[in-house]
């Protein structure tokens, strides 16, 4: 299985072309329907791909948390993805996908990994509203291979916001409000959960928003705002003060709407700010060379406060000084 990964390097400089690879694996046979769904998963957030260690279980732990391994000296929680989809039953899952993204380690148990598929973000698209409200906004995209079968990506920032019973109230203790603000943030991310903080975020502290599950509809969004600035004589930074994108979004990623908005004169002067999970010092770089102005890792929402306070600040400076 090591094999699948001997190119990571290679793969790591998709960023920034609107492209992706994912890894291709199954959970076993869904009781509903009998078939054996294919399910996908980014490359960039898989570490390695392992046959299942002993696991320890834990304690007082939701269903589909099966426990802990040890990896290299680091303790592990793994997670049943298919008890906590709902499908495969109590069938035995041998592989474990190890994934690392913003700054932790977790592994996935499912039944078999199939492949590496390689395609653009433009070929993933947003799931219809029928199975996202059937699956609880899990599956955040969907794809059609060759043969006619549909993958699926599973929202797995929302798994592991379900499968940990940490009370988040905390985060946002402390963020005072923008008094008198008069800004407009635009934000577009395709996990449900994600959404949810950046809101929250955005509410806690009293600045208007607009938000778009992926980062085409965000530019459509954006290039209604402009219009509608220039049909009011005035500039598009009036009515857009920010822009936060996620990097991975179906149809179009953080690295190509930054690319656009960077491009574009009309929306010269406006910050944006990348809010991924891809927290790697390589991604941070291809953000800084598509023009992104700041980096947060995501569910941080003290540090994504103070960055959004002091480049809407700066912005409003700016607007001051013209």
């Amino acid at each position: 299985m090591s094999e699948l990964f001997k190119n990571i390097e290679a793969r790591s400089r998709l960023a920034g072309t609107n492209k992706l690879e994912i890894l291709l694996f199954t959970l076993g046979v869904d009781q509903r329907t009998g078939r054996r769904e294919t399910f996908g998963i980014n490359v960039f957030k898989v570490r390695e791909v392992m046959r299942t260690p002993e696991i320890t279980a834990a304690p007082e732990m939701p269903s589909s948390v099966q426990g802990m391994v040890s990896l290299r000296g680091v303790l592990v929680p793994v997670v049943d993805l298919g008890r906590y989809v709902g499908v495969g039953g109590d069938a035995r899952r041998d592989i474990m996908i190890v994934t690392e993204y913003n700054g932790h380690t977790q592994g996935f148990l499912v039944e078999a990994v199939d492949t590496i598929l390689r395609l653009d973000w433009s070929q993933m698209r947003v799931p219809p509203e029928m199975l996202t409200a059937n699956m609880g906004g899990l599956v955040t995209a969907v794809t059609e291979l060759k043969d006619n079968k549909l993958v699926m990506m599973l929202d797995v920032e929302k798994v592991l916001a379900e499968t940990t019973s940490q009370d988040d109230q905390y985060l946002f203790k402390g963020i005072e409000p923008i008094e008198d603000s008069k800004h407009t943030v635009y934000f577009a991310d395709d996990s449900s959960v994600a959404r949810r903080q950046i809101e929250r975020t955005l509410e806690v502290l009293g600045v208007p928003f607009v938000g778009a599950v992926n980062g085409r509809m965000a530019w459509d969004e954006l290039q209604k705002a402009a219009r509608f600035a220039e049909a009011t004589g005035r500039k598009t930074s009036d009515v857009v003060s920010l822009v936060l994108t996620d990097v991975e979004m179906p149809e179009m990623d953080g690295y190509m709407l930054t690319k656009s908005i960077k491009s574009d004169p009309r929306f010269a002067g406006i910050p944006v700010i990348m809010h991924s999970s891809l927290s790697g010092m390589s991604n941070q770089q291809l953000g800084a060379s598509v023009g992104v102005d700041e980096y947060v890792p995501k569910f941080e929402p003290q540090r994504l406060a103070e960055t959004l306070r002091r480049l809407l600040h700066r912005v409003e400076q700016q607007i001051r000084a013209s």
